[in-house]
This record gives structure tokens, sequence and C-alpha cells, in this order.
């Protein structure tokens, strides 16, 4: 297939059977219609455009290293607990579900599911905020913006290119799935669109809205599973939640006395499958008012069309609260969160200030710029850590008695 300029449509695959494509709805995102990739490049016989933009975020160095990224509980707290790559996993397993009963692209939804924690740093939430205050003064800290940071220009695998030369439509679904971006813009995001205009003031398209959704059904469900694990939360407190506990009722009669790890996956899997179920006929109804003729006209809709119920919203609106209250801010989880963000604020300013203890790499990277570059190069270095490299970095550079 001929090498296509970014903007530009793609041919359709010459043979049916090379892509084997899916009868998608007309308002999904046809891999055929690809508004390309920035630097051109011939397309693959056997896979399509976003099925290759999959493959490259599964093989990326960013994806492997959200394996030890926290998602609530920090790596070396229990080997249960989920990570953002576990995490990710779910999101991507219950995204290519909603899409498929969309007739919607599979494959990007999964690509931007996939993709969507690229760019968080280690210890989660508490390590942005963290960046974030450290980078006060320097275009601040944004774990969004990281992602296409990292898919754009960190990722140094190609030859002919830097980042991974995902198309339009993975990059503007990595930006815009939770909805338009309003100005003023982060530092990557404003940099690239001037490079490549991924239209940020108009929702992405319905598959990117559905990896956002996505999002909130998984942690919603995994983080009940591990809070209980943890042991914050008990399952008397979840038989008061609208959502949860007539479920809990409803397993609890079919099956009396049953264990608990058995009771909370019949639980959080009929939670899933209530709230997917919920999604899919409130998007039908959405898109048969909209009835859109194409992708273009979900963008200009002005509203989401991929979205809770009014009924199902408060429902979840509460269980999102209730983990608020009781896990994420658990006494215990900001004593940890209070201790990652001193990690990260001390190797942020030891490599301010003294470049030299950076890899010689980083250090050339770090010192051809002024303040503000090197800030920028050492939050790369930083948000890039793993949990358990932070926490290692940390000793090797504050613990005297820590071998060099």
């Amino acid at each position: 297939m001929p090498e296509t300029q970014p903007g530009a449509p793609l041919l359709a695959p010459q043979t049916e059977s090379q892509w084997a494509p899916r009868p998608w709805a007309p308002y999904a995102c046809d891999p055929a219609r690809s508004r390309g990739r920035l630097n051109p490049e011939p397309e693959s016989p056997s896979r399509s455009p976003f099925q290759r933009d999959r493959d490259r975020i599964v093989h990326s160095g960013a994806f492997r290293k959200l394996k030890h990224k926290t998602q609530v509980f920090v790596y070396h707290e229990g080997d249960y607990y989920r990570t953002r790559l576990t995490h990710s996993i779910e999101v991507a397993q219950i995204a290519r579900t909603v899409a498929r009963h969309l007739s919607l692209n599979e494959d990007l939804a999964e690509c931007v599911a996939l993709a969507h924690d690229l760019g968080h740093t280690p210890f989660g939430h508490a390590g942005e905020d963290a960046l974030h205050a450290c980078m006060e003064g320097h275009g601040g800290f944004d774990h969004n913006d990281q992602a296409l940071r990292i898919l754009t220009q960190l990722e140094h695998r190609y030859a002919a290119f830097d980042g991974l030369n995902l198309t339009w439509e993975t990059l503007e679904g990595l930006v815009k799935h939770n909805g338009p971006i309003k100005p003023p813009y982060p530092t990557t995001i404003d940099a690239f669109r001037a490079k490549w205009d991924l239209e940020l003031g108009s929702y992405a398209g319905l598959e990117a809205q559905v990896a956002a959704i996505s999002d909130d059904i998984a942690y919603n469900t995994h983080d009940i599973d591990d809070g209980l694990r943890a042991g914050f939360i008990t399952v008397a407190e979840l038989r008061e939640l609208p959502l949860v506990g007539p479920i809990l009722d409803e397993v609890l009669g079919q099956w009396p006395g049953l264990e608990q790890g058995r009771l909370i996956f019949e639980t959080t899997r009929r939670m899933i499958d209530r709230m997917v179920n919920d999604i899919l006929a409130e998007t039908r109804r959405r898109l048969a008012e909209l009835n859109p003729a194409n992708v273009e006209a979900v963008r200009a809709a002005g509203r989401p069309m991929v979205t809770f119920s009014d009924a199902m919203q408060p429902q979840q609106q509460a269980v999102r609260k209730f983990l608020y209250d009781r896990v994420y801010r658990d006494f215990r989880v900001n004593r940890m969160r209070r201790k990652v963000r001193g990690v990260l604020t001390d190797l942020f300013e030891l490599y301010m200030d003294d470049t030299s203890c950076l890899s010689p790499e980083w250090r050339a990277q770090a010192e051809t710029g002024g303040a503000t570059h090197r800030a920028r190069t050492i939050a790369d270095y930083v948000a890039g850590m793993t949990d358990r490299f932070a926490i290692d970095e940390h000793r090797r550079l504050f613990d005297p008695y820590h071998k060099i």
C-alpha cells in the first residue's frame, strides 16, 4: 500500500481478507479512512493501522514498566493488588466488549485503553502530585500530557522517528478520551498541536469514549476487590451502597454462606455486567437520537455519546465516592502517599541541583538547555521510573550506608 501524508485518508485494503474487517457502523472509526501518521509509512498487508498501533503500544518500554507502577497500593504491599498494567488490561477487555456490541472498531478502543495510563509516574496520583509541584514554573506535570510525550518523543525504538508514530485517531483518542481539552493546554499537547491538529475542542470518536468509561468501570470494581483484600472496607459496608448492595443480596440469596473471595468475585462481575449493559442501552439511545452519519458527526455533537444512564450515574458515583473516602484516603494510604511524595521530590531536587548524579545519557540531555529544559528532562526521567527503581534510587542517593 502506498505511503500517505498526515491528514490524508488511507486507501482501503486491496483484499477483504487482508484486514478481515468487521461490518462497522457508519459512525465508527474505519481504519481505511484513517488520517494517517505524522511520519508516513507503508501500511501493513496483514494488520490494520489500529492493530499496528496496538502492537506498538504493547511492545513499548513504557507499557512494560506499568507492571511495577502503583494503581492504589505500592508494589511491595502485596502481589495480588492491581498495578497500572493489570488495570490497563482490564480496561482494554471491557472496552473491546462494549465496542463490539456497538459495532465500533475494537482495535482502536483497545489502543486507547492500553495507552491511557502510560504517562503515570511511580506511586500513582501521589507521584503525579509531587512532580506537578516540582514542575511549578516549568509547565507543570500531567499524566495525560506525559502519555502523549512518551508516544511522540520519548520512546526511542525506530530508526526513522522518535516515539511510536501512531495514527491520528489513536493520538486523538488518547488526548481527548475524557472529553475536549480547553486552554491553557498542557505543555506537550500545546506543542504537538502546532505539528498536527488533534482538534482539541471537540469530543473524540466513540472508541475513545468507550475506553474512558471502561476505565471507570474497571477501577470501580477492582478497587472494591483490592480494598477488601487490604482490610480497608467490609462486605457489610458495601451492602449499604445502591449499586453493590442489591447485587450482594442477590448472590447471597442464591448461595447463602458463600466464602468472601467467591462472593466478591460474583458481585464485581455482575457489577461490570450491569454497568456495561446500562452503557450500551444509553449509548444506543443517544445514537438513535443524534443519528450520526459518520464519526465527524460524533465529534461535532457537543456532548458525549457513550455514558451511563441517568439512573445508573448516581449509583456508580456513590461507589466512586465510597472508594475515595474509605480506600484512596485511608490513613494508611495517606501515610504511604506522604512517603512516596517525599521520595520523588527528593530525587527531582537532587537531580536539578546536581545533574552529575544522572546517568550519562540523561545528564547529556539535561545539560543541553536552560532551567525549564533541565526540569522537563528530569521530570521525564523520574516519571519513567517504576516504584521499585524509584525507592532503590532514593536509597542509593540518600542512604550513606548504601554501597555505590
